[in-house]
C-alpha cells in the first residue's frame, strides 16, 4: 500500500505531538517488505526436485512412458545413459517450471514460514536502528517503530536507556492498536495510533523536562 502526502503529514503530527511529552525520540519506518525470501523458493524447488527422483526411482512406470512417447513411442529397451539423460532433462524442464512458478512476491511469501518472516523482520528492524538510531541521541533515548507491510508484522526496537528502564511489556498496547489498524489496510492509522501508545508509555519513564534538544528529524521513513 502506498502512503498519500495527507498520511505521511498525519504520522509526522503524530510523532511531534508524542516528543511534546517526553525526552525520548520516535522515527518510524515503513517498509514494503522485509526480504525478498528467494531462499524460501529455493529450498521449495530443492525439495520439489528430490521428491520428482524419489518418486521416480519408486514408480518408474510413468517415467518410462513419457520417455517412450518422447521418442516417438518405439518402447526401446533404454539404456542407463539414455534413462539418466531423460531423468536430468525431466529435471531441468521442473526446475525452470517453478522457479518461474516462484518468481511472483506473494508466492515466495506464501512459501515462506511465519516465523521465518518474524526473524527476518527483526533483524531488518535491527538493522536499521543500528544503523540510523542507535546512540545518535546523547540520552540514548531513541525508539524505532518498524513496520514491514508485505509480512504484515511490527517491531518497536529501543536505544539503551530505554531498553534499561522499559519493560518490553509495555508496548503491548501500541502493537495491538498498530496491528488492529493494519488489519484493516489502514497503515497510516495503525502508525499513528502506535506511536500515540508509545509517546504515552515514554511519557512515563522520560517526561519531557525541555532540556534535551531534539536531535532525530520528525518525518516518516518509507522504504
Amino acid at each position: 500500500m502506498s502512503l498519500t502526502q495527507a498520511d505521511r503529514t498525519a504520522v509526522v503530527a503524530a510523532v511531534t505531538a508524542a516528543e511534546t511529552t517526553t525526552d525520548a525520540e520516535i522515527v518510524p519506518i515503513v517498509a514494503a517488505q522485509s526480504d525478498a525470501y528467494h531462499d524460501a523458493a529455493v529450498h521449495w524447488i530443492t525439495i520439489a526436485l528430490f521428491l520428482i527422483v524419489a518418486v521416480t526411482a519408486f514408480v518408474p512406470q510413468p517415467f518410462l512412458w513419457l520417455l517412450d512417447r518422447a521418442y516417438g513411442g518405439w518402447g526401446d529397451d533404454w539404456s542407463m545413459g539414455a534413462l539418466f539423460s531423460g531423468l536430468l532433462l525431466l529435471l531441468a524442464v521442473a526446475y525452470l517450471v517453478l522457479h518461474y512458478a516462484t518468481k511472483p512476491l506473494a508466492i515466495r511469501m506464501a512459501l515462506t514460514p511465519g516465523a521465518t518472516k518474524t526473524r527476518r523482520v527483526r533483524a531488518r528492524a535491527v538493522l536499521l536502528f543500528r544503523t540510523a538510531i542507535e546512540a545518535r541521541t546523547a540520552t540514548r533515548t531513541g525508539v524505532l517503530l518498524y513496520v514491514s507491510l508485505a509480512e504484515r508484522r511490527a517491531e518497536i526496537v529501543t536505544d539503551a536507556a530505554v531498553l534499561a528502564k522499559v519493560p518490553a511489556t509495555a508496548w503491548g498496547e501500541a502493537m495491538h492498536a498498530l496491528v488492529d489498524a493494519l488489519k484493516d489496510g489502514r497503515t497510516a492509522d495503525a502508525v499513528v495510533a502506535a506511536i500515540g501508545r508509545i509517546g504515552t508509555v515514554l511519557a512515563e519513564y522520560f517526561p519531557y523536562t525541555g532540556t534535551d534538544p531534539n536531535e532525530l528529524p520528525d518525518q516518516l521513513i518509507e522504504l
